[in-house]
């Protein structure tokens, strides 16, 4: 798998990058579109953010089985996975903490069952909202624009940047 992009302080505060270099956590994420190319966004109510699907991958489990799990926990569908992105590292020196995470797409089975969202994803308020891969990009870069949070900030560079490397291939243009 291929090295998409290293987020550093430095894309967030201007600050020195600094890398770490140990893994506290990996996770798999990225986009789920429909036969139409919509991309289901997770909005979060509380915070009034936008997220791909995913999360962490669980002890054990492989990326490509967690990224598919987290899609049927958040959006309800079933889905398979039809082109693996590569990776992003998050290094919040801050925090420090260094997120690993594998990118995918993956399309929208037919097939739609209840979500399972966790306690915390409740809270949020998450829900899913199916837009367009432009509108998509768009209401990242917005939120990139007026998002103060220091951990949202590499939330919303890292959805971002997903879902430009998924617009290259999908569209074949560049974005």
């Amino acid at each position: 798998m291929q090295l998409i992009r290293k987020i550093t302080d430095n894309d967030i505060l201007g600050s020195a990058p600094e890398l770490l270099d140990t893994i506290s956590r990996y996770g798999s994420r990225g986009l789920l579109v429909d036969s139409q190319l919509n991309v289901a966004m997770m909005y979060m109510s509380k915070t009034n953010l936008y997220k791909l699907p995913g999360g962490g991958v669980d002890e054990g489990e492989d990326a490509n089985e967690a990224f598919l799990r987290e899609i049927q926990e958040e959006t309800g569908y079933d889905a398979e996975i039809i082109h693996e992105l590569g990776y992003i590292e998050e290094h919040k020196n801050r925090n420090k903490f260094m997120q690993f995470s594998y990118c995918y797409i993956a399309k929208a089975n037919a097939s739609f069952r209840d979500t399972m969202l966790t306690e915390n994803e409740i809270q949020l308020g998450m829900v899913v909202a199916w837009m367009s891969l432009d509108q998509a990009l768009a209401v990242m870069q917005e939120l990139m624009l007026t998002c103060t949070d220091y951990s949202s900030k590499f939330m919303l560079l890292r959805d971002k940047t997903i879902l430009e490397e998924a617009a290259r291939l999908l569209t074949g243009e560049a974005v």
